[in-house]
């Protein structure tokens, strides 16, 4: 007489084992990312901020690496997107947030901290809004702006002012607006291409390689200024795409109609 036990000894061998542990090298890129976010704040602490926007840079550059090394060497893994997730909210969320009120929001009082806060706020729904639609989102776009590119909006301004000597109290108003902007454009549906389409593993005209060179040559002219006003123009073309979408009667949204998660719907109009 059989009790279950045997057949549940036996269906346990037969299933497949999980490998135990975690991948080291794509974690050890998010932790340094993380790193880059933590520095930040403690520069702006120091009121080092130069530093503290140059880390932020840093972690953007990591941030962008962890998930393509994950994917080339097959070491994807959940704990991994969650890891990753955690070293956003720190890098591109808290980081930049802190970072603008400690330059010039505090100024402005209560003004200046509901600023920061709504930017760190938006910042955590924005990455929870992307974990849970990650399946039914079109792979080409974010739906909202992403927090790297909002950190880099918030961190390239100051890290501009910085360099050409301008004093926080003369911007305080247009960083409060800048904050919010960016903060704001994180939680909305409008369409920012995503550029995860572009695969490193094809070939690529040789004139792609020349434009790179030239791409590096003129952010060396002046990387602050070259650099933020590449993210403005990114930062504004998601309104530019779901204009122009919606002027020809295409969807605007990027999420997929066929969606199994009925409570996530509200979401998505």
């Amino acid at each position: 007489m059989h009790d279950g036990t045997e057949t549940e000894i036996e269906r346990t061998a037969d299933a497949p084992r999980r490998p135990k542990g975690i991948y080291f090298l794509p974690n050890m890129i998010t932790l340094a990312a993380l790193f880059g976010g933590f520095y930040a704040v403690v520069m702006a602490m120091n009121e080092r901020f130069d530093l503290a926007t140059v880390g932020i840079f840093v972690a953007m550059v990591l941030d962008s690496l962890d998930g393509r090394v994950a994917r080339l060497t097959n070491t994807q893994s959940a704990f991994g997107e969650q890891m990753d997730s955690l070293a956003d909210m720190v890098s591109f969320g808290a980081a930049p947030a802190l970072i603008a009120y400690e330059w010039a929001l505090r100024d402005l009082g209560r003004w200046g901290w509901i600023a920061a806060f709504v930017y760190c706020a938006c910042a955590a729904l924005r990455l929870a809004r992307f974990n849970v639609n990650t399946g039914v989102v079109d792979k080409r776009f974010f739906q909202g702006l992403p927090s790297p590119a909002a950190a880099a909006l918030v961190a390239g301004f100051i890290w501009l002012m910085q360099e050409t000597g301008v004093a926080p109290m003369d911007v305080t108003w247009v960083l409060f607006a800048l904050t919010l902007y960016a903060g704001l454009t994180m939680v909305t549906n409008v369409p920012f291409y995503s550029f995860k389409d572009l695969s490193l593993k094809k070939s690529v005209p040789f004139a792609a390689l020349v434009l790179v060179a030239l791409g590096i040559a003129v952010i060396n002219i002046h990387p602050p200024t070259v650099l933020f006003l590449l993210f403005v123009v990114y930062g504004l073309s998601g309104y530019g795409v779901y204009f122009w979408r919606k002027s020809k009667g295409r969807p605007t949204s990027v999420i997929s109609t066929s969606t199994d998660e009925p409570d996530e719907r509200g979401l998505h109009d």
